[in-house]
């Protein structure tokens, strides 16, 4: 696959296979995919950031916390997430940059409701040809 992210089809739920050069660029990949399965991307202004900071057991779960957050600020706190910046990132922290504006109604365009972020088949791989993730969402 190259660099960015792929939609999965599945019976009950959607997935999402980001890679990058890094696992960085794959984890910033998977967040744009998810937001891009929510709504149309293209309608979000950058207007204001947030810092996130997560820790986790391992590189699965960091996966799994990170998307759950995004998912949070878009359903919890009405914030559009657009642009997304992991300034760092080990097995088990990371901190990001995201960068969006506030939910609009009348502006943004919504697709699909992402109930939750999953464990089924969650996988992260970083190797010698990049590094790779797959996660699925429930919808």
């Amino acid at each position: 696959m190259v660099s960015g992210f792929k939609i999965l089809e599945h019976p009950a739920d959607v997935g999402i296979e980001a890679s990058g050069a890094s696992l960085r660029e794959a984890f910033e990949h998977a967040a744009t995919g998810l937001m891009s399965i929510i709504l149309d991307l293209s309608l979000v202004e950058v207007q204001e950031s947030k810092i996130i900071k997560l820790h986790a057991n391992d590189a699965e779960q960091l996966l799994v916390r990170w998307l759950s957050e995004i998912l949070y600020l878009f359903d919890g706190k009405g914030f559009v997430p657009k642009e997304f910046s992991i300034s760092s990132l080990s097995p088990t922290s990371l901190t990001a940059l995201i960068r969006g504006e506030q939910f609009s109604a009348t502006m943004h365009r919504t697709k699909l409701d992402v109930k939750a972020v999953t464990y089924h088949q969650v996988m992260v791989r970083d190797d010698n040809d990049g590094a790779y993730v797959r996660v699925f969402l429930d919808i």
